[in-house]
């Protein structure tokens, strides 16, 4: 299988070391602005990758506002597209994208947390006890400030926690925003004035649900804490702790009260598995690349459903309107006197 990786930063990185653990012969090469690494094929032009390599699967992991163009782009490509969130920018033009994808084999895009152990079995604690949501917090963040990779903003933070209460909870109810309240600062390179936080109230269903996600947390955080109603009226709760302390480590729980006590119905806690050297801190990623390249080679259906080309499409309708909808406090100033951007070649500290 020929593999084309599109953009070789932290992202395109983090691919390449994903595709690489699953051992099997892929003709792996990359498209970027520049020649970064020597170990597998490099393309300066996106057209002649395609002509040259002619991949089976193009993996779209560049800086989020080249993510339009890239697709566009790839106009008439009948292969698989798997794309880094989000889909787009908040101001691209979102049907011409759909549009030049009208062609290719499969879209996903990567929802990562999908791929978490906790999810998969909070999703499945939720069927099987026929739960309805009652009420939802989530929080998503972490330090970018300085950081030297450009951004749309918190747009691109925040689509985890959206797409997560939508994903464990079965997808069939609405989301629909309320309102927004924003900062903004000159934490990114991308900008004096970025979106750099995010809280939001919106409904999933009847269910009220508050989101707050940020790009300048100071600290990792990211924690779902969900109320559900079971079908004889009882309360069901449910916490779930991702990437802490380091990545790939979730710790699930759900329980329900009785007598004035805690029972706990389901717990799973990955934060002592151990992990081989070439997995860690891919193994969710992994998961994900393992099911594209078995659809890809011979139709198998993906273990956990792919975010398609629609439900990206609206998921980055969403977010668009949050950008553009926020009331905002701000600017902060972090850097009054110019940066030094830092490189980083921490995956913890950038992740």
């Amino acid at each position: 299988m020929r593999i084309l990786i599109v953009g070789m930063g932290y992202a395109g990185s983090r691919f390449l070391s994903a595709f690489r653990s699953l051992d099997q012969s892929f003709r792996l090469a990359y498209h970027a602005r520049h020649r970064t690494r020597e170990d597998i094929p490099y393309f300066p032009t996106l057209e002649g990758a395609l002509a040259e390599h002619a991949p089976d699967l193009v993996v779209v992991a560049a800086t989020d506002s080249a993510h339009a163009d890239l697709l566009t782009r790839l106009h008439g490509y009948r292969g698989f597209v798997l794309a880094e969130k989000p889909l787009t920018s908040p101001h691209d033009d979102l049907d011409a994208v759909a549009k030049a994808l009208t062609d290719a084999q499969g879209f996903a895009l990567d929802l990562v947390e999908r791929y978490s152990d906790a999810t998969e079995a909070l999703r499945d604690q939720v069927r099987e006890r026929e739960l309805r949501l009652v009420r939802a917090h989530l929080t998503w963040g972490k330090d970018r400030i300085n950081d030297h990779r450009p951004t749309v903003g918190v747009t691109s933070e925040v689509i985890h926690s959206l797409d997560l209460v939508r994903y464990v909870t079965g997808g069939d109810e609405p989301l629909k925003v309320r309102d927004a309240l924003g900062v903004t600062s000159d934490f990114s390179v991308s900008g004096p004035e970025v979106l750099d936080s995010v809280a939001l109230t919106a409904t999933l269903g009847e269910a009220p649900v508050t989101v707050y996600s940020s790009f300048t947390n100071i600290v990792r955080q990211r924690t779902v804490d969900l109320a559900f109603r079971d079908p004889n009226g009882g309360l069901v709760y449910a916490s779930c702790v991702y990437d802490t302390p380091v990545w790939d480590a979730d710790h699930l729980r759900v329980w329900h009260r009785e007598d004035g006590r805690e029972h706990t119905l389901c717990e799973v806690d990955t934060r002592d598995v151990q992990v081989p050297d070439a997995q860690r801190g891919v193994v969710k990623l992994r998961r994900l690349a393992l099911d594209v390249v078995r659809h890809v080679a011979d139709g198998t259906p993906p273990r956990v459903p792919f975010a398609g080309l629609a439900e990206s499409v609206g998921t980055q309708r969403l977010l668009n309107d949050i950008d553009t909808a926020a009331r905002t406090t701000g600017p902060a100033r972090y850097f009054l006197q110019g940066r030094t951007p830092v490189t980083e070649v921490d995956w913890e500290r950038l992740g």
